[in-house]
C-alpha cells in the first residue's frame, strides 16, 4: 500500500506541477518547503547535521538560515524535475551557464569519451538535459527504486530528456566501459557510497566513503575523469567543471582508485563549502560517530 501511495503521489505531482503556471508552481513548492522545514522531519535533521559539519564556523542562527535555504533549494529541485519534460530545447539551453566547458568537450572531440563525477548538488537532471540538447547525450546509472512502477517512471523521464539510464542492479560498469570506448559522455553522481565496496576518503575533515566507479572506469578505459558541480542561479543553473584527474603513475589499482577518489572528494568539499545550500544531502555521509557498518 505504501508503495502504491508513493507512486500515486509522484504521478500526481508530475501532472499537477506541469499544468500550473511557472510562478504558481514555484511559489507552491516554496510554501511546501517552509512547511517541511518547520515540521523538522528526520531528513531535515540530517541536512542540519551535515551542514553543521560542512560549516562549523556558523552560529545556531546562521546554521538555521542555511538549512532553511537548503530545504528551499531541495524543493526547487523537485519543482524543476516535475516541469523539465515540458521545457523546450531553447528554454533548456538558455537556463544554463557553464564554466570550463572545454574540459568536457575536448575529450569528446578527440574521441576519448569522458567521465564526469559530481555530487548531489543543484539539479543534475537539468544539467544532463542541457548536454543532451547540445549534442552530447549522456549515459548514467540509477538506483533501483521501489515500487517498480515508480522506477520505470523515473527511467522514462530521464530517457525522454535524451539520457541512457542503466540500472545499478545490473552489470552497469561493464556497459559504461563499452560506452566510453564508443566515445560517450558518462555522468555519475558519486559523493556517497557507505557500503563496504565504497572507497574511504577524507571528506571535509571526516571519514566518508565514495563509489569506486568513476576512477575505476578511467583506469580501465583511459578516458579522462573530470568533476562537475551544479548550483542554482536566480534563474536556471550554473555548471562548474574542473579538469582531468590524472591516473597515478605508481601503485596498484586499489591505491590509484583511492587517490583519484580522494581528489574528487577534495573538489566536491571545496565547492560544497562555497554553495552549501545547494547540496541536497539528506542522508548520512560520514562514517564516524555512531555509524554502524552494514551486514
Amino acid at each position: 500500500m505504501s508503495e502504491l501511495l508513493s507512486y500515486w503521489a509522484y504521478s500526481s505531482a508530475w501532472r499537477i506541477t506541469r499544468a500550473l503556471p511557472a510562478r504558481t508552481a514555484y511559489a507552491f513548492f516554496g510554501w511546501i518547503g517552509e512547511k517541511v522545514y518547520r515540521r523538522n522531519p528526520s531528513p531535515v535533521k540530517r541536512m542540519r547535521s551535515n551542514f553543521a559539519r560542512v560549516r562549523p564556523e556558523l552560529d545556531e542562527r546562521e546554521l538555521e538560515a542555511l538549512v532553511q535555504q537548503g530545504v528551499r533549494s531541495y524543493m526547487r529541485y523537485w519543482c524543476d524535475t516535475f516541469r523539465l519534460p515540458s521545457w523546450s530545447r531553447e528554454s533548456t539551453m538558455k537556463s544554463v551557464v557553464v564554466e570550463n566547458e572545454h574540459f568536457l568537450r575536448d575529450p569528446l572531440l578527440a574521441g576519448r569519451g569522458v567521465i564526469v563525477s559530481l555530487p548531489h548538488a543543484g539539479n543534475w537532471d537539468h544539467a544532463g538535459a542541457y548536454f543532451c540538447a547540445s549534442g552530447a547525450p549522456l549515459v548514467t546509472v540509477a538506483e533501483h527504486l521501489k515500487p517498480e512502477k515508480l522506477f520505470r517512471k523515473f527511467l522514462a523521464y530521464r530517457e525522454s530528456i535524451g539520457m541512457e539510464v542503466l540500472d545499478a542492479n545490473t552489470r552497469a560498469l561493464a556497459t559504461l566501459a563499452q560506452r566510453l570506448r564508443s566515445n560517450r559522455l558518462i555522468a555519475l553522481v558519486a559523493d556517497r557510497d557507505l557500503s563496504r565496496s565504497g572507497v574511504e576518503v577524507n571528506f571535509l575533515g571526516g571519514p566518508s566513503r565514495m563509489p569506486v566507479g568513476p576512477a575505476l572506469l578511467s583506469i580501465q578505459t583511459g578516458s579522462p575523469l573530470i568533476t562537475a558541480f551544479v548550483k542554482y542561479e536566480t534563474s536556471g543553473i550554473r555548471i562548474i567543471f574542473e579538469g582531468e584527474i590524472p591516473i597515478p603513475d605508481e601503485g596498484d589499482q586499489s591505491s590509484k582508485i583511492a587517490a583519484m577518489t580522494q581528489s574528487c572528494a577534495d573538489r566536491f568539499g571545496r565547492l560544497i563549502r562555497l554553495h552549501t545550500e545547494d547540496w541536497h544531502m539528506l542522508q548520512r555521509i560520514w562514517i564516524d560517530g555512531d555509524f554502524v557498518e552494514r551486514a
